[in-house]
């Protein structure tokens, strides 16, 4: 996992470590289903104590964005699947607002619009 910290900031390196996967989450380097690596080994990578990596894995799963496995490990849970889809409809509204935006600029009536969206959406069929 490309997780990166701070000792220099004023926030807790547990919850640095959370933002972090988080971030990989939401950004789709780690999908639904996906193991994160266990509390030692990701303690390790980054030099930090296990009971630090504990914590962020508590909260990841109190916040329901992993599910942990007894003896098998720590999951990116479904439901974020929700969020994925939530974060990608977010990133087109603002497409769509720079899009109107651009075509008001210059008086672009909707049925030209329309009709450049149709074109390429057939294009990319």
């Amino acid at each position: 996992m490309n997780i990166k910290i701070s000792n220099t900031i004023d926030i807790p390196i547990y919850e640095q470590v959370k933002d972090e996967i988080i971030r990989l989450i939401m950004n789709g380097e780690l999908m639904p289903g996906d193991a994160l690596l266990s509390m030692r080994q990701l303690a390790k990578e980054l030099g930090i104590s296990i009971i630090t990596t504990k914590r962020a894995y508590r909260d990841l799963e109190a916040a329901g964005y992993v599910h942990s496995v007894v003896g098998k490990g720590t999951y990116v849970s479904e439901q974020n699947a929700e969020l994925q889809k939530e974060r990608i409809l977010n990133e087109i509204e603002s497409h769509i607002e720079e899009m109107l935006k651009a075509s008001y600029k210059i008086n672009l009536p909707r049925t030209e619009l329309d009709e450049m969206i149709s074109m390429i959406e057939e294009d990319l069929k």
